[in-house]
């Protein structure tokens, strides 16, 4: 009992230091949408979060680490420290009865990433030609993409779905190529697509593509 008493400080400073983190880093991203990378300051986060820079500086160091942190809340839609490929919808995707149900679900998973995520990861490839932090954000974001789709074409290949002419890693590439960030940016933002449509096409076309 006293155990309990004697923790239940810290585990509120570590409650509100967390929630902290939180504001910071969606401030962080309506501030980075509205006015980008470059020209958005740590001191002008930290006045819409309402803390001191200092508390910025503390919790994140650097303007880059800030960025990471809202990329990487966006990609898996919280805070909480479980990767995208630990997801429910992850796991649902390798229960799936087949290949066509296992991709259906893999990109109504990717829908809702990209629609968090495009937006923001168009500014880091943006900022990427002129700043070595971004440039390396970027390359970051690519490789992690790249590894998800090679586990999305090992579940196609373990599944047997796969077309007998492809190998896993040519299936993983030609994933890698089409459902990507600027794809949907592409066809969502600048084409006016909708994600619904967004998903149908991807889903469409992999199918076409890549099962026997």
């Amino acid at each position: 009992m006293s155990d309990g008493v004697k923790s239940a400080p810290g585990t509120r400073r570590a409650a509100q230091a967390r929630a902290t983190q939180r504001r910071i880093v969606e401030q962080a991203r309506e501030l980075f949408a509205a006015k980008g990378y470059t020209s958005t300051t740590l001191e002008e986060i930290a006045a819409a979060a309402g803390v001191a820079v200092q508390t910025v500086y503390f919790h994140f160091g650097n303007k880059a680490t800030v960025l990471k942190q809202v990329v990487d809340t966006l990609a898996v839609g919280d805070d909480e420290p479980i990767p995208v490929l630990d997801r429910p919808w992850v796991q649902q995707a390798r229960e799936a009865v087949d290949g066509r149900q296992a991709l259906a679900i893999w990109l109504g998973g990717s829908r809702t990433i990209f629609t968090r995520l495009a937006p923001i990861m168009k500014i880091v490839r943006d900022a990427a030609g002129s700043d070595p932090e971004m440039a390396a954000q970027w390359a970051t974001n690519q490789q992690q993409r790249y590894i998800a789709h090679q586990a999305l074409a090992d579940l196609l290949a373990d599944k047997h779905a796969l077309r007998p002419q492809l190998t896993r890693r040519q299936a993983a590439d030609i994933i890698y190529a089409l459902i990507s960030h600027e794809v949907f940016y592409l066809l969502t933002i600048e084409r006016g697509w909708s994600s619904e449509q967004w998903q149908t096409w991807a889903t469409e076309t992999l199918a076409t593509t890549l099962l026997a």
